[in-house]
């Protein structure tokens, strides 16, 4: 009778080097040359600790010569040693021929390994790298973001969050199903999951059940419904944000559990309608969408010395004041005065100010 094999049917339940291929770390780039270094460092080192042992255990060591090993006996002894020379048929007699033999034979012996073998080691250990990575990531990872869907609205989404400074790039985790939009996120230097957002265990994979916030931007409306409706399931504190194309979808993806819902057809339409008559007032809100330049909307935390005030009697341009996670306008009675606690939406001056021209 055959027995099958039997893997786990749950990506989460996969140990950490079966997920090689759907989690993909980021990688830092490294020059040909600064590699090169590295591996010579490294060899060096080693040749060195070999050195040091035979040296120090002198004693059980013979030499053809009979006079004991000095310090260039044990040098010679290990370079040909490491470099898998061997010696018997051919070997130098004098220190001078040693000498040569060590300063430069052994590493022309040393590069021509390097060459022969570093690529190589490197193919193989590049799974077991990227296995360890993903152990780490795994255990440590809290806090983060995951970005369903890297079209358009996605790469915009991941734009403005490392816009602030305080996200970090491996904070932020991609899913999608198109590979071409995975090597375009990791190549930002964001850890992508390779599978359908649809799927609990891929969401799982992601770490969702941890993360802060969820954005839910992929290309179909039914879709971003059942993404969401998974994602609240398995992360119920965490925010989610949604977009969807049409507004009559909107209330589908709050009862799926989305926090927040942008639509994107809409809002595109409204600008367009705007640019016709008021096309400087269009470049205006697009300034203020663009958190890397210009100005932007941010949020702050009230400082000592302005609770009691009026946000309108700040130095900056306040838009808002949040209380208790409520949101209210500057205009509304409920803004009069700063409260302890409080934060406050303003516009901030991200660069220099520059003159917008139609």
């Amino acid at each position: 009778m055959r027995v099958l094999k039997r893997f786990p049917v749950r990506l989460s339940d996969r140990p950490d080097h079966e997920l090689v291929g759907v989690i993909r770390m980021p990688e830092l780039t490294v020059s040909p040359l600064r590699s090169i270094l590295k591996r010579i460092i490294g060899a060096m080192l080693a040749l060195l600790a070999t050195v040091l042992i035979v040296y120090l255990d002198r004693d059980g060591y013979r030499d053809a010569n009979g006079d004991g090993l000095s310090f260039l006996d044990s040098l010679y002894y290990a370079t040909v040693s490491l470099s898998t020379t061997g010696y018997g048929d051919i070997a130098p007699a004098t220190s001078s021929a040693r000498l040569v033999n060590v300063l430069v034979i052994t590493p022309l012996r040393v590069l021509f390994l390097i060459v022969l073998v570093g690529t190589t080691l490197e193919v193989l250990t590049e799974r077991s790298r990227q296995a360890f990575k993903i152990q780490k990531w795994r255990t440590k990872v809290r806090d983060h973001t995951v970005v369903v869907g890297f079209g358009t609205k996605g790469r915009s989404a991941v734009n403005a969050l490392l816009g602030d400074e305080s996200v970090e790039p491996d904070h932020i985790v991609v899913v999608d199903t198109d590979q071409q939009a995975l090597e375009a996120a990791t190549s930002l230097g964001l850890v992508t999951v390779h599978g359908s957002a649809t799927r609990a265990d891929v969401l799982r994979v992601a770490g969702v059940q941890r993360a802060k916030a969820v954005v839910v931007a992929p290309n179909r409306d039914d879709t971003a419904v059942l993404v969401t409706l998974t994602a609240r399931e398995l992360a119920p504190k965490s925010h989610i944000v949604a977009s969807v194309r049409e507004a009559e979808n909107v209330h589908l993806l709050k009862q799926s559990g989305a926090n927040q819902v942008v639509v994107s057809s809409e809002t595109a339409g409204r600008l367009l309608g705007m640019a016709t008559s008021t096309p400087l007032v269009v470049d205006m809100v697009e300034d203020l969408l663009t958190p890397e330049s210009g100005l932007a909307i941010a949020e702050r935390p009230v400082e000592p010395s302005e609770e009691g005030g009026s946000p309108r009697h700040l130095p900056d341009i306040v838009l808002g004041v949040v209380r208790d996670g409520v949101l209210y306008r500057v205009d509304a009675p409920q803004a009069d005065a700063i409260e302890p606690g409080d934060k406050l939406l303003y516009i901030r001056k991200v660069t220099a100010a520059e003159t917008i021209e139609r």
